[in-house]
């Protein structure tokens, strides 16, 4: 679990709410407290987001939306560490033996790809299966991601919408000039309510979402690249350098000390 994530909002609404208690006391929270905004705002977000997108899609953005908190990936040296020690094994007791790991194995992705290696899968057939499915995640983490980045952009818009539906409701009942500060502060909170909402919640999250979806793309790749390292038979220590042009130069030379230990 990412608590980056959590905690990073709940930071945000706890100093928006400590300034505005500072500024106008704990009464004035109370200002900033406007059901119709909620409704335009939010309501016109999510209009505007089922126009865009198809009803399923729309339905399963709080499921992309914990994708990014919730998530637990491994680490690009955890998965080399795992390719190698594959490699061992295949050169030791062949291909075949590799499917006793399977057990062993949560990631279906990683799965799949040693199922197909066990099953003889040729490596053109195998690499083109797998480029596929790595393609087939990015597609559909991008449009997870252009689901939140539209609804960030929409909801400062639909903020305005309300302060122009507030200002032309105020203009009409301009009898009692005492009303209209009170007016045209209730207009601007919806302006408020829009601008939190893109930037405290929408594009963090979809940018969030972009860094776990290359994050995750980046461990298939390194999974597919061992998998056809090791059809074609390349010792373990071939597979390592093969694999380390996916970790950071300051890691690879603790990676590889790190096998020769584990041989010895």
């Amino acid at each position: 679990m990412d608590i980056a994530t959590p905690v990073g909002m709940i930071a945000g609404f706890v100093l928006i709410a400590l300034a505005i208690v500072m500024g106008g006391g704990v009464s004035g929270m109370a200002s900033f407290i406007n059901i119709p905004s909620v409704l335009i705002v939010v309501g016109g977000t999510v209009a505007a987001t089922l126009v865009r997108y198809p009803l399923g899609r729309v339905t399963g953005v709080m499921a992309i939306a914990m994708k990014t908190i919730f998530i637990k990936l491994s680490t690009p040296q955890v998965e080399v560490q795992r390719m190698v020690q594959f490699a061992k094994i295949a050169r030791k007791e062949g291909l075949l033996a590799l499917e006793n790991e399977l057990d062993k194995v949560k990631d279906n992705f990683l799965a799949k790809s040693i199922q197909l290696l066990v099953d003889g899968t040729d490596s053109d057939n195998l690499r083109t299966i797998l480029e596929r499915e790595i393609e087939n995640v990015r597609h559909r983490h991008a449009i997870g991601k252009g689901m939140l980045e539209s609804m960030g952009t929409v909801a400062p818009a639909f903020g305005m919408m309300g302060t122009l539906i507030g200002l032309v409701l105020m203009l009409k009942n301009l009898e009692d000039p005492t009303q209209i500060g009170i007016g045209m502060a209730t207009a601007l909170i919806t302006t408020f309510y829009g601008v939190l909402l893109a930037n405290l919640v929408c594009l963090p999250m979809g940018g969030k979402l972009d860094l776990r979806s290359k994050e995750e793309t980046l461990l298939k790749e390194l999974t597919l690249d061992g998998i056809v390292a090791i059809q074609a038979g390349d010792n373990p220590n071939i597979v390592e350098e093969k694999l380390k042009i996916y970790l950071a130069q300051s890691q690879r030379k603790e990676n590889h000390l790190g096998y020769l230990r584990e041989d010895k």
